[in-house]
C-alpha cells in the first residue's frame, strides 16, 4: 500500500481547512472510564490528570509480556524471520513478544466479528471502517482509549497524529483505535493485460463500455485466460461494484455492508436505497450481459481465489484494487521479469476523486486485553519508531527491501514472502515509498491530488444502536439476493430486482435510512452553527 507523502500533506491541509471553516469541534476523546476488561493499570491511566506527561521511560516494564495481534490477510512466508527480528528490538524496548494470528482474505469476513464476539483471548486487531470499525466499537469490543492512556502509553503517537485523525477515528464522541497516520485514496483502478488489449487492437480502456469490450473479447479469443477475477471474501458490494457504481455516480455509499448511498455533491446529505435506484439497475444488467459472455468463472460468487495470484500468473486478464495496491503488484512484476505487458486503468476519468478518511486503516486494542497499557506501547513503537516502523511495513533489509535514503526502498529477492497482509496498521509518516513504483502510478497520483473533492459529510460516522436487527437483516438479504444479481446468475434480472428490492424492505431497509438521514440531518446543522 505505497502511496506518495503529497497526498498525506494535501488531503490533510485540505480536510483541517474544511473541518475548521464548518465548525466542528474535533477534539480528543473526552471521558477516562475505562471499559469494562481494562487492566487496574489501564483503569488507573484513565484515571490520571490530564496533564500527563507521556514519559514512558517511568512505567515499569520489567516483567515480560506476550501481546496477540489478529492482522487480516495471509501469514506471510516469512513471518518467523520478520518478526523475530521484530521481537529482539520490542524485548529491548518494552519487554514485549508478538505474535500474529492472520486471518486469510478468502474467510476474514467470517471469521473477524466472531473472534471478538466469543472474546477471545488476544489483545490487538486489525481496525477499519470498511472492517464494521464503529458497529465493533458499539459493541464493546474494543478499548476506549482516552486522552491520558494516549498521552502516557503512546506518546509519540499522542504527538505526530493530526487531531482531525483522531476525530475521525471516534464512535459516540469516544475513541477505540490508533488510526494510521497517513492518508491515502480509496478509488479503484483496474489493473489489466496491456499486451492482450494491443494484441486484439482494442480502444483504450477509459469507459465501462471500453472495458466490457476488453473483457468480452478476452472470453471469446483468449483461451485458458479468465478477463476479470474478483477478491475473495463475502463482500456487499465488491471492488468493481465501487469502480462502476460508487465511482461513476459520485456517490458515497456509506458503508459497503448496507445498500445506502448519498450523492457527494448533495449539500443536504439526502440519502436513498441503492438498490432502488436507475443506475443499480443498469449495474445488473452490465453484470448479466458479462456473466453471459462468460467474463468470470461461474463460480466466481464463491471463490477462494487470490486473485493477485492469479493475475500474477496470467491467469486472468484484470483485476481490481486501490491505486496502492495495484501498483505494488506492477513493481513486484516488473521487477521480476514478468512476461505480460501491464497497465493502469480509470474508467472513471472525469468523476470526483476522495481520500480515505484515518479509520481505512488502524489498531484497536481487544477489551479484554490483560495487557493494554503494553499494547498502547508496541503500536506507538510500531507506527513511530523508525527502526521497528521499517520492520513491521517492509520486512528485513537486504532480504525484502532495498533501502534508499530515510524514506525509499527497492525490492529485494523475497520481498513478496513480506507482503499482503495488513501491517498497513501502521501506516504513518515514516513509511517508504517504492523508487520503483510505476509511473503511470505516480502519474495518477498526481493527477487526483489535484482533484481530491471534500464534502460535508467526508467525517459523519453512523450509530447503528437503534437498528442493529434491521442491519442484520437487511445483511442477510444482501448476501441472498444482492450478489447473485452482481455476479450476473440470475436469469430474469427484473424479477431479480423486484425480489432484492421486496425482501429489503421487509427487512427493514426503511427504518434504516430514517435513522441514517435523522443523523446526518444533525451532524449537518452542528456544522453550520
Amino acid at each position: 500500500m505505497n502511496k506518495k507523502k503529497g497526498l498525506t500533506l494535501l488531503s490533510g491541509i485540505l480536510m483541517l481547512s474544511l473541518l475548521s471553516a464548518c465548525g466542528n469541534n474535533n477534539g480528543n476523546a473526552g471521558g477516562n472510564g475505562a471499559e469494562p476488561g481494562a487492566s487496574a493499570a489501564a483503569t488507573q491511566a484513565a484515571g490520571d490528570d490530564k496533564q500527563a506527561t507521556g514519559d514512558s521511560s517511568t512505567i515499569d516494564t520489567s516483567q515480560p509480556v506476550t501481546l496477540k495481534m489478529i492482522f487480516v490477510g495471509p501469514k506471510p512466508i516469512d513471518y518467523d524471520t520478520v518478526f523475530g527480528e521484530i521481537n529482539k528490538k520490542l524485548k529491548e524496548k518494552i519487554n514485549v513478544t508478538l505474535e500474529g494470528e492472520f486471518l486469510d482474505w478468502s474467510d476474514w469476513a467470517q471469521k473477524y466479528p466472531l473472534k471478538l464476539a466469543a472474546n477471545e483471548d488476544f489483545d490487538l486487531i486489525y481496525a477499519a471502517n470498511w472492517a464494521s470499525y464503529n458497529d465493533q466499537a458499539i459493541k464493546g469490543g474494543f478499548l476506549e482509549l482516552t486522552d491520558a492512556l494516549l498521552q502516557k502509553y503512546a506518546p509519540m503517537t499522542w504527538e505526530a497524529m493530526p487531531e482531525v485523525s483522531w476525530g475521525q477515528a471516534k464512535v459516540n464522541g469516544k475513541l477505540y483505535m490508533v488510526p494510521q497516520n497517513r492518508g491515502e485514496t480509496v478509488e479503484k483502478l483496474i489493473l489489466y493485460r496491456e499486451d492482450l488489449r494491443k494484441k486484439y487492437n482494442l480502444p483504450e480502456i477509459n469507459s465501462p463500455e471500453a472495458y466490457a469490450t476488453y473483457l468480452k473479447t478476452i472470453a471469446e479469443k483468449e483461451k485458458g485466460v479468465v478477463p476479470f477475477t474478483p477478491e475473495t471474501g463475502d463482500w456487499k458490494f465488491h471492488n468493481l461494484d465501487r469502480v462502476l457504481l460508487k465511482q461513476q455516480n459520485e456517490w458515497n455509499m456509506l458503508d459497503f455492508e448496507l445498500p445506502i448511498g448519498f450523492k457527494l455533491t448533495d449539500p443536504a446529505g439526502k440519502v436513498f436505497n441503492v438498490y432502488e435506484t436507475p443506475e443499480f439497475k443498469e449495474l445488473v444488467y452490465y453484470y448479466k450481459d458479462l456473466a453471459d459472455h462468460n467474463v468470470w468463472s461461474k463460480s466466481a460468487q464463491n471463490s477462494k481465489l487470490d486473485h493477485q495470484q492469479e493475475f500474477r500468473e496470467g491467469k486472468t486478464a484484470s483485476i481490481t484494487h486501490n491505486l496502492g495496491t495495484l501498483g505494488s503488484l506492477m513493481t513486484d512484476m516488473r521487477g521480476k521479469n514478468s512476461p505480460y505487458e501491464l497497465a493502469l486503468a480509470d474508467v472513471t476519468p472525469d468523476k470526483k476523486k476522495s481520500v480515505a478518511v484515518s479509520t481505512q486503516n488502524g489498531v484497536a486494542i481487544h477489551a479484554s486485553s490483560k495487557n493494554p497499557e503494553r499494547a498502547l506501547m508496541m503500536v506507538d513503537l510500531l507506527q513511530n519508531d523508525k527502526e521497528l516502523h521499517d520492520l513491521i511495513m517492509s520486512g528485513i533489509a537486504g532480504v525484502h527491501y532495498n533501502p534508499l535514503g530515510d524514506d525509499k526502498y527497492t525490492n529485494a529477492d523475497k520481498n513478496a514472502n513480506f507482503t499482503g497482509f495488513s501491517n498497513w496498521s501502521f501506516n504513518s509518516p515514516l513509511n517508504r515509498d517504492n523508487a520503483s513504483f510505476p509511473d503511470e502510478a505516480n502519474a495518477l497520483t498526481d493527477k487526483w491530488e489535484g482533484e481530491v473533492y471534500h464534502y460535508p459529510l467526508e467525517t459523519f460516522v453512523f450509530d447503528n444502536s437503534k437498528v442493529k436487527t434491521e442491519i442484520a437483516n437487511v445483511s442477510n438479504v444482501m448476501l441472498q439476493y444482492g450478489i447473485p444479481l452482481e455476479y450476473g446468475t440470475v436469469n430474469d434480472v427484473d424479477s431479480g430486482l423486484a425480489k432484492l428490492q421486496k425482501q429489503t424492505k421487509a427487512a427493514g431497509i426503511d427504518k434504516i435510512i430514517a435513522e441514517v438521514q435523522r443523523q446526518i440531518d444533525e451532524f449537518l446543522a452542528k456544522s453550520t452553527q
